[in-house]
């Protein structure tokens, strides 16, 4: 689309012809929050390369479809790369395009929608019990008809076959993995979870094709855990990842999908109903793998079951 271009006066302001005048976009160190994500494509347009444009435009013309948007549905989109994204969000004064989501989508998204989807803020205590639990029981309805039996028995297979198996989360998702752990040590697999950055870069690049790894992150585009399971696949371990349903930069890391399907935003940073779809792929993952050596599995939940009993009055 057609830009006008509109000179800028010494004192670092845009001035129009009307006489109003337009902050002009400053220049950001990381970690700085971004604001006015759509006046900052207005006024940076013109300067931006013929692929910077059509990012820019279908941003500008789907602001609330972009906000639930992964970095590779934007990209296919837009017929252009990850990476160009990344450069024209790093143009507009972001880390990422995580970071232009967010700003985003505190310029067009209801503040109560920060906390909830489906709240409003004159809620009480019955309504918001009432929206929420629909809510969750709406998302695994929606997991339980995405999930493929056959990704599932061959993530079985994968953790079977490996002589050691690593668990990679972040955030939200690390709780996740920690009770991915907790319970395959119950049915006596030889599993440890890794929930530190630096510490899932070093595990993941000393693995080799006797480990498996699982990874789970809601977004999955998450930059952490998609080094941590690229590092994983390309040192030849196999790679099991627990995701939300649609493109994103993980997936190509991954020998195999679990879907969850969670309403979610994902530019809201805490999770909420994606985790109870987490949690439920969990329970059917260690039940699969429970019943795959079933004599063993009893057995070993037996004895932790003695140890754990000496926790209790």
């Amino acid at each position: 689309m057609k830009r006008n271009s509109t000179p800028r006066s010494a004192g670092g302001k845009a001035s129009s012809a009307g006489g109003k005048t337009t902050p002009a976009p400053a220049v950001e160190t990381p970690g700085v929050r971004v604001f006015a994500v759509l006046a900052r494509i207005e006024t940076l347009w013109s300067s931006l390369g013929p692929v910077g444009q059509r990012i820019a435009d279908f941003i500008v013309k789907n602001p609330r479809e972009v906000v639930h948007m992964s970095v590779s549905e934007v990209a296919e989109r837009t017929g252009s790369s990850e990476g160009s994204i990344v450069g024209l969000c790093k143009s507009l004064g972001a880390t990422g395009f995580q970071q232009i989501k967010i700003a985003l989508a505190q310029e067009i998204v209801r503040p109560v929608q920060f906390i909830h989807e489906d709240l409003d803020p004159q809620d009480k205590a019955d309504a918001v019990i009432r929206k929420i639990f629909q809510s969750n029981v709406q998302t695994l309805h929606d997991t339980q008809s995405m999930l493929d039996a056959k990704a599932m028995e061959r993530a079985v297979q994968l953790f079977r076959k490996a002589e050691r198996i690593e668990i990679y989360g972040i955030g939200s998702s690390a709780t996740i993995a920690e009770d991915a752990h907790y319970r395959m040590l119950r049915i006596g697999l030889n599993a440890k979870v890794v929930v530190d950055s630096h510490v899932q870069a070093i595990s993941a690049s000393l693995t080799n094709a006797k480990t498996a790894v699982l990874t789970i992150s809601h977004s999955g585009s998450t930059h952490e855990t998609v080094t941590a399971t690229r590092l994983a696949k390309e040192a030849g371990a196999a790679t099991v990842c627990i995701t939300n349903f649609g493109k994103s930069p993980i997936q190509a890391f991954a020998d195999v999908l679990l879907f969850t399907m969670a309403r979610e935003t994902s530019f809201r940073t805490e999770a909420m109903t994606s985790r109870l779809a987490q949690l439920a792929i969990i329970d059917v993952l260690i039940a699969c793998l429970a019943l795959s050596d079933y004599d063993t599995s009893v057995r070993t939940l037996r004895q932790t079951f003695d140890v754990l009993s000496l926790k209790r009055y």
